[in-house]
């Protein structure tokens, strides 16, 4: 694992701890909730091409 993978792995891992604190609010910030899914899919997309790209192809 890369340090880059590690950190996105870190980061990605964050967002979901922040996403699922706010889903267990009374009243969630629905705004909130969707800039971290957002976030989320970003930090996923990210680790998904740098997987890509060490595959030999």
């Amino acid at each position: 694992m890369t340090a880059r993978t590690f950190r996105l792995t870190q980061i990605h891992q964050r967002i979901d701890e922040r996403l699922r604190s706010e889903m267990r609010k009374r009243v969630p910030d629905w705004l909130e909730v969707s800039r971290l899914k957002k976030m989320k899919l970003r930090a996923k997309d990210a680790l998904h091409r740098l997987a890509k790209r060490a595959k030999p192809a």
